[in-house]
């Protein structure tokens, strides 16, 4: 991976420069030269104010993102995937069938043009990846040391599959909790690239599109409760808007928490708490103790669930709130992040 430029770094003359985003002729070949042959489709390749589709009747799932991690390549992805994958993963956690995306990028004056063809080839797989198709875009140029290198923002629609009703209401005491694999690999990974750690750990990003595994969930016949991706606030972030949203008490046993040696080994090196970090390829789930297991092997069935875990239940302590039981059999109060422990993640 090309990780040895940063933002605001002269870069040569093959670079994107302000002309670029004018709307002329520099605009029209970097989008011919650097995106059309990379994601160019029947939807896009009109290139018209806006993409028209054609979606199936019922309910659809509209979400929108933006994303500005530093660096932009890390270990385990980078910005492109970042952006295709947290888009179309929070669509597949409402229960919505990935479609279309829009992609719109904001370049820095200066980015090499190497560095915008890996992230739109990276852009390019992800979408192969999820089953979508980058419908439509824009591109803006601002100028040097004034954007990070590269800024996108997206905004993905899915088809909402029939009977889907994801909803903390529906929570009740005895209902536990699920994560699908081992958690804060991501805001690790980026955090250890920043930090010049990366070749001292083998940590990588789990980011990935999460479609193929909420399609396996929604098939397992458990009465699912409530999906989402941990993503910024981490699995923190997730269980104490779950215990505001449903006014229940949750126990977390840290025991059953999927983490890896390296993830736990980096977030102590970096003063940092694994369940406060973000994660990029991991959902999060509720369902009804009884139909707990069924839900876990529909996990483990897929690449990307192989150590999925119960993690919690829910109680009727009051007043709400989530308490982890130690590994020394102790308990500790889990409040969501106050502020932004890992910037510039997602």
């Amino acid at each position: 991976m090309n990780m040895d430029w940063t933002p605001g770094q002269a870069a040569g003359n093959d670079e994107v420069v302000i002309a670029h985003g004018g709307g002329g002729e520099q605009t029209r070949r970097l989008i011919a030269e650097h995106v059309l042959p990379k994601l160019g489709n029947a939807l896009l390749a009109p290139l018209m104010d806006s993409a028209v589709l054609t979606v199936a009747a019922g309910r659809i799932a509209f979400t929108t993102d933006s994303f500005v991690v530093q660096p932009l390549v890390f270990p385990g992805g980078d910005i492109g995937r970042l952006a295709v994958c947290g888009t179309v993963n929070d669509l597949a956690v409402m229960g919505a069938v990935p479609q279309a995306l829009s992609l719109a990028l904001v370049l820095e004056e200066g980015l090499p043009f190497r560095m915008l063809d890996q992230v739109v080839d990276s852009i390019a797989a992800a979408a192969r990846e999820a089953g979508v198709v980058v419908a439509t875009g824009d591109t803006k140029v601002i100028e040097r040391h004034r954007g990070d290198g590269m800024i996108i923002t997206t905004a993905g629609i899915g088809v909402m599959r029939e009977g889907m009703e994801l909803s903390p209401r529906r929570i009740e005491p005895g209902d536990r909790v699920i994560v699908t694999g081992r958690i804060a690999d991501h805001g690790l990974a980026v955090m250890s690239a920043r930090e010049g750690l990366a070749f001292e750990t083998e940590l990588l990003s789990d980011v990935a599109p999460l479609g193929g595994l909420v399609e396996a969930i929604c098939r397992a016949g458990a009465d699912l409760k409530f999906m989402r991706d941990p993503t910024r606030g981490g699995l923190a972030g997730v269980v104490a808007d779950l215990a505001d949203d449903t006014g229940l008490s949750i126990e977390l046993d840290e025991a059953a928490i999927p983490l890896s040696r390296a993830a736990r080994h980096t977030a102590e090196l970096l003063g940092l708490d694994p369940l406060s970090i973000a994660n990029e390829g991991k959902v999060v789930a509720v369902a009804p103790a009884a139909d707990a297991d069924r839900l876990i092997d529909a996990c483990r069935s897929h690449p990307l669930g192989r150590e999925a875990a119960v993690i919690g239940r829910f109680t009727e302590a009051q007043p709400a709130l989530v308490e982890l039981i130690t590994r020394s059999g102790g308990r500790r109060v889990v409040q969501r992040p106050y502020g932004e422990e890992l910037p510039r993640i997602c």
